[in-house]
């Protein structure tokens, strides 16, 4: 093999990678944010989410990308890990679709496409329509560098040294070990199986031997995934080991049918007799429709394992306690009268969170903590969580029909949710304003950071005295929470007027003094909205 042949192998290669990428890149920027929406629907069951899983990576071509999303879901609360093994198996029968269009021998036409895909990314304007271009770019060079493979691949047959490596493939367990570690460093089990589909036409690999090569990519695929765990909290690092879990079952059980039952190997030869490319391409598929079929209904003790290897912390367990109604969860079954006070109750426990979130996130402007951050972001996620599902509640207790007087309370109940979904969000707006002075952008007089933080306390002082009378019901109590907020107005336009003065006299930040106005604002607000409870309480 010459030094010629080396480079139109590497270059083959290069081109075939490169080809898979830009197809997918193409697929998801045409349709991604439509398919985000279809995994974020997929919940209501496992056959579901399967489905969901298989239809994401035929768009997108790539079971990698549609497993970070997954991770991504996970780490964020939207997707449990029940229904996340659910999607990526679908993925896993969703990637084999690569094979099975390679297997198509259609190298004579590789030019063209890559004239058109190039025309169409280049000459048109549209957006959508140059996604579409990169998409027939991508299988253009897909099919271009396969063609590259093959013709630099011939000469290996009279090469010694390839010859005796490839005679050691000729153990099983060998050979899917190879399998994972060619599939790991090209991060793609269907860029992998389509090489060895290469591999097998030109005669370099028998079919047994792609068999167990093609398990092997299987495992080697999660990579990606493991990596993308890394930088995700215990949730995110608990899907990724999920997928690695399933794989590795998958793997077991494959090589165990296979080595049980040859038989099968057979009978898939049998369905595209002398079509070597087409047989490994159908055995891919098939594998995974197996793999799948089998694991499914095991799928929850797969769970299971995956909490026993990354157990849940105390944070996590009261996130979930938090992202469940604790009052709101029978009102079907009880007057509507009963149901209100439960809900009353609900957004009470919705209350606490919100004016915590906002204490948090003053916390964090003044003492900074990465840990707070990140427990503000997801406080905050909880409140939007619970801001939908009380409103959902709502909604079905005032269309069961009850006396105006429940349908009045239902109604003020639906602007609290919203006022305190409001404070939970000016609690990420002063986290903004943290993360401007961390990074250096802008910083605080120390005159500037005195009157915010005594805004701040009474800010909070207000809102804790309105909750206390919003779930007391103490409508006495509404002058006093009246007075406290009044005294936040009068206190925000003094902040505000002490930094106009160090302005004029130039002794404060110009960049700091818009944070400290901007906050300003949203104490002042958050105090609206709280007192905004206690009005709607005394009608």
């Amino acid at each position: 093999m010459t030094i010629y042949d080396t480079f139109t192998l590497l270059g083959g290669v290069g081109l075939f990678l490169y080809g898979m990428s830009l197809l997918s890149t193409g697929l998801k920027n045409a349709c991604g944010e439509r398919l985000k929406v279809l995994l974020e629907k997929a919940t209501s069951n496992k056959y579901i989410a399967v489905l969901s899983g298989i239809l994401v990576t035929v768009f997108i071509q790539s079971s990698s990308a549609t497993d970070v999303m997954v991770i991504g879901f996970v780490t964020s609360g939207l997707m449990h890990l029940t229904q996340a093994i659910g999607v990526i198996m679908g993925a896993n029968i969703g990637t084999t679709v690569t094979a099975q269009i390679t297997a198509f021998n259609i190298g004579a036409i590789a030019p063209f496409i890559l004239f058109l895909g190039a025309v169409v990314c280049l000459f048109v304007k549209h957006r959508t329509i140059q996604y579409s271009g990169m998409v027939v770019l991508g299988f253009g060079m897909l099919f271009q560098g396969i063609t590259l493979m093959k013709s630099a691949i011939i000469p290996l047959s009279e090469t010694p040294a390839f010859m005796t490596f490839m005679s050691t493939l000729s153990n099983p367990f060998i050979t899917v070990l190879f399998g994972i570690a060619f599939t790991a460093l090209l991060q793609s089990s269907s860029s992998a199986t389509v090489i060895f589909q290469a591999f097998a036409i030109e005669g370099l690999i028998s079919y047994n031997t792609a068999v167990y090569l093609v398990i092997g990519a299987a495992v080697g695929s999660v990579t990606p995934n493991l990596l993308a765990g890394l930088t995700a909290n215990r949730a995110g690092k608990r899907c990724s080991v999920l997928n690695l879990l399933f794989n590795l079952l998958r793997a077991v059980l494959i090589f165990t049918l296979v080595t049980v039952f040859p038989q099968i190997l057979n009978w898939i030869c049998a369905l595209s007799p002398g079509n070597i490319g087409r047989q490994i391409a159908n055995t891919h598929t098939i594998f995974a429709i197996i793999a799948v079929a089998i694991l499914l209904p095991f799928s929850d003790y797969i769970v299971r394992l995956s909490e026993k290897l990354i157990p849940k912390d105390k944070s996590e367990k009261q996130r979930e306690a938090d992202r469940k109604l604790q009052f709101l969860t029978q009102t079907d079954s009880i007057p509507a009268a009963m149901a209100v006070d439960q809900a009353h109750r609900e957004v009470s426990r919705m209350a606490e969170l919100a004016v915590r979130n906002l204490s948090d996130s003053v916390e964090c402007l003044f003492n900074p903590s990465k840990e707070l951050r990140s427990k503000i972001e997801e406080t905050e996620e909880t409140v939007d969580w619970l801001s939908e599902a009380i409103v959902e509640k709502l909604i079905e207790i005032r269309s069961s029909g009850p006396l105006p007087e429940v349908i009045n309370k239902v109604g003020r109940m639906i602007r609290d949710v919203d006022d305190l979904e409001r404070i939970s969000d000016h609690a990420i707006n002063i986290l903004r304003y943290e993360k401007i002075m961390s990074d250096g952008q802008a910083a605080l007089s120390e005159e500037g950071r005195k009157d915010l933080q005594e805004l701040a306390s009474l800010t909070l002082e207000s809102l804790k005295f309105c909750l206390f009378v919003y779930k007391t019901n103490s409508v006495r109590e509404a002058g006093a929470a009246e007075l406290l907020e009044e005294r936040v107005d009068q206190m925000k336009d003094k902040v505000v007027s002490r930094h106009v003065e160090r302005l004029a006299k130039r002794t404060c930040d110009p960049r700091g003094g818009v944070i400290l106005t901007d906050m300003a604002v949203d104490l002042e607000r958050c105090s609206d909205h709280a007192i905004n409870l206690v009005e709607g309480l005394a009608g």
